[in-house]
C-alpha cells in the first residue's frame, strides 16, 4: 500500500478582516508577505487539524476545491 500525504503546515486560516476572536482560537498570526498590500492569518497545523478545530466549534465543509496546488474550503456555522 502506498502511503498517504499528510500536508502540514503553514495554513492559511484568514484575511486581515477576519474574526481576531476566531483566529485567537486556532492561534493564527496575521503576517504580511513581501510584496503584498494585505495581511493573512496563518498557522503551523496541517488543513485537516485545522478543519477539526473549527469542527468543534460549529463549522461545517459546505464544498471544496483545488486552485493550482492549493486547496480551498468553503465553511458555514448554524
Amino acid at each position: 500500500s502506498v502511503p498517504v500525504p499528510q500536508e502540514v503546515g503553514p495554513t492559511m486560516v484568514g484575511d486581515e478582516h477576519s474574526d481576531p476572536h476566531l483566529m485567537s482560537i486556532l492561534g493564527a498570526m496575521k503576517r504580511s508577505t513581501l510584496g503584498n498590500n494585505f495581511c493573512e492569518y496563518f498557522v503551523n497545523d496541517a488543513p485537516r487539524v485545522v478543519l477539526d478545530k473549527l469542527e468543534s466549534l460549529g463549522y461545517r465543509v459546505v464544498s471544496m476545491t483545488g486552485v493550482g496546488q492549493t486547496l480551498v474550503w468553503c465553511l458555514h456555522r448554524e
